[in-house]
């Protein structure tokens, strides 16, 4: 690999990393820089999963403020977030694609509406309401969208913010912290399975790997300070873009 390819990666790596803690569209910037590597599809989308753990390091280890409290909230999440990033990697290492390729455009775009249309903690706490207890269902939901995670990856992120945004009504630091934590571990899964079972583009995934941690260091600090109404509103239209985009390769 050159330089300058290497320099490219570490700075697609950072807007990646930064995008990805923010709003779990990592992949929409990392991946296609892969291929812009000339890296055949299937071996970027494994390098991109391996490098995507130190994006999970650096967002996860900015968001301490954001994860006080959620432990308990987290453990049968994270319990199915191994699960589902273990069947996601198998399943890309076992299945063609097909089968994923026509829905996740659909569930995108149904999860990026759900965060646009979703009222904030402040405007229900305005009305009296209630945070709920957590939906018994929830690691269930995870287990499904970690699965996505592990196979391919394209905002699961949002996903999952959208899922936890919906159910159990904290705000976006708090919810995308926990976004954060899970896809990381899914991520991690899957990541470990790729090394060991299949071939990684290492001389790739380092220069890639070293900007997803600064990247991913910087984005909590964004959400932390960014308004939430304007913060959800672009989350929700780069995920209606990334559906419709997905859904024209698909269809």
């Amino acid at each position: 690999m050159s330089p300058l390819e290497f320099g490219f990666l570490v700075l697609a790596g950072i807007g990646a990393g930064l995008t990805g803690s923010i709003a779990g569209l990592a992949s929409l910037v990392s991946y296609p820089a892969l291929l812009a590597t000339g890296i055949p599809p299937v071996t970027a989308n494994v390098t991109n999963t391996v490098a995507l753990v130190l994006n999970a390091v650096g967002s996860v280890s900015a968001s301490r403020p954001e994860l006080t409290g959620q432990v308990r909230r987290l453990r049968p999440l994270l319990v199915a977030a191994v699960l589902g990033g273990a069947t996601g990697a198998a399943l890309l290492l076992l299945t063609p694609t097909e089968a994923f390729e026509r829905i996740v455009p659909w569930l995108i775009g149904a999860a990026s509406a759900a965060i646009l249309v979703q009222r904030s903690p402040r405007e229900l706490a305005a009305e009296g309401a209630q945070h709920p207890a957590d939906p018994r269902w929830l690691p269930l939901g995870t287990f499904a969208v970690t699965i996505y995670g592990g196979y391919f990856g394209a905002a699961a992120g949002v996903l999952l913010l959208a899922m936890y945004l919906l159910s159990t009504g904290e705000g976006i630091p708090r919810s995308n912290a926990m976004k954060n934590v899970v896809l990381g571990l899914a991520n991690g899964v899957a990541a470990l399975a790729f090394v060991v079972l299949t071939d990684v583009a290492w001389s790739a995934a380092l220069p890639l790997a070293m900007g997803f941690l600064v990247g991913g260091r910087l984005g909590p600090s964004v959400v932390r300070r960014a308004p939430q109404g304007v913060l959800r509103t672009v989350i929700a239209i780069a995920g209606l873009g990334l559906a419709v985009h997905l859904g024209i390769q698909a269809y």
